[in-house]
């Protein structure tokens, strides 16, 4: 299947959707921008619940916190309910690229490798096609990624999806596909991984041997109802990070 170029007339994400178009969205270039420096963070709303479908949501879904495996459990509740309250809407998903089955309720804010220690967690473009796949068959037509997304893990979505979608992304002509580009590796050994099952069935290994596969997450409380992680519009003072930093201590030696 050949990549497809030239520009086409923009339509809208509702209209696109309606027409049957598999979306393949990212958010991860906020994430990316801000560990560079080009961004800080300001206020913002760190919650969002589909509580109540009849209000007339078009598209509901989740994104960012929580990875894969763990959005697309919470899709499939709201699909659940959508289908419970005989209501139709479309699905959407843009999770983490980093995987977090050790997190609590507010997501990866509470690993303490966050923002800048999280390298080790990364999904894999494999991790990532399979998460396509299973977005897709769950019926999820917006299929994209948030934080920690890289350009390779938005092209695996859509070398996934391209028998759906009709085509390639244009960047697919730089390798082979499932590593078949592997082929030609003067090693036999590595030769022997230019196929689809290879990459399928891979056990990642950290390289860490010292390292926990799971951390400990902090258990500040919840933002909401929490005066002390509420958020403030003016920057955070001297004393005040000298007692997180005391707290932090305390909490640590629990």
């Amino acid at each position: 299947m050949a990549p497809v170029g030239g520009k086409k007339a923009k339509r809208g994400i509702l209209e696109r959707l309606n027409s049957g178009e598999v979306v393949i969205g990212d958010g991860g270039f906020v994430f990316a921008l801000e560990k560079r420096g080009y961004v800080k963070a300001g206020p913002w709303t760190p919650e969002a619940a589909v509580e109540h479908p009849e209000a007339g949501a078009s598209i509901v879904g989740v994104n960012c916190h929580f990875d894969p495996t763990i959005s697309l459990q919470t899709v499939k509740l709201m699909k659940e309910g959508l289908e419970a309250a005989r209501l139709k809407a479309h699905l959407m998903s843009q999770p983490l690229a980093y995987h977090t089955p050790d997190c609590n309720k507010q997501g990866f804010i509470d690993l303490p490798e966050f923002p800048f220690g999280l390298e080790p967690r990364v999904t894999t473009r494999w991790d990532i096609q399979k998460y396509a796949r299973e977005a897709y068959n769950l019926g999820v037509r917006y299929i994209g990624g948030c934080c920690g997304f890289e350009p390779y893990h938005i092209r695996a979505i859509a070398e996934e999806l391209a028998p759906e979608r009709g085509f390639l992304p244009p960047a697919s002509e730089k390798h082979g596909s499932w590593g078949s580009g592997l082929d030609m590796h003067t090693k036999p050994w590595i030769r022997a991984r230019a196929r689809k099952e290879y990459w399928e069935n891979l056990r990642i290994a950290s390289g860490r041997p010292y390292n926990p596969s799971l951390s400990k997450p902090d258990a500040w409380g919840m933002t909401k109802g929490t005066s002390e992680l509420m958020q403030q519009k003016e920057a955070t003072t001297e004393q005040q990070l000298r007692e997180l930093f005391e707290k932090q201590k305390f909490k640590s030696a629990q």
